[in-house]
């Protein structure tokens, strides 16, 4: 009985770390794909109802909120933890690193051509840039600088 639970945690040792990489990585992609759904809604929402909404980017707080001139109007996407954000590109030449950055959708104007870099805990990175062309985010796999 004893050799039997000696192998089984040696088994479960053993397979520990790659089951906990592999949910760190479905969190990124799964964060990755959130980020990229909250840009589309403010992309969609300015044109949609003729309005300019503001997205603010708090790498600190890890957190992306948006805002609009309708009363009331707020939403927020709080990213998971283990999960940060690294960079929004292009850099703010005026900003100051780490504090929260503004970016304005304007109704019938060009889509801004930002990106939003994530980084896990285990040093992976993932990219969300919105093109400035279809106006569409795309997530893209990041090699670590």
């Amino acid at each position: 009985m004893v050799v039997v639970v000696a192998i089984a945690a040696l088994i479960v040792g053993l397979s520990f770390p790659a089951a906990s990489a592999g949910l760190e990585n479905v969190r990124m992609v799964s964060t990755g794909d959130s980020v990229a759904t909250f840009l589309n809604a403010a992309g969609n929402r300015a044109q949609r109802y003729q309005q300019p909404v503001e997205l603010t980017i708090d790498p600190q707080e890890g957190r992306l909120d948006l805002y609009s001139s309708q009363a009331g109007f707020h939403r927020e996407l709080k990213l998971p933890e283990g999960i940060a954000i690294e960079a929004v590109l292009p850099a703010d030449e005026g900003g100051v690193a780490g504090q929260p950055r503004r970016v304005l959708f304007i109704p019938g104007a060009t889509v801004p051509g930002i990106a939003i870099e994530l980084v896990n805990r285990r040093g992976a990175h993932r990219r969300v840039r919105l093109d400035p062309m279809t106006g569409f985010p795309h997530v893209e796999s990041v090699e670590p600088k």
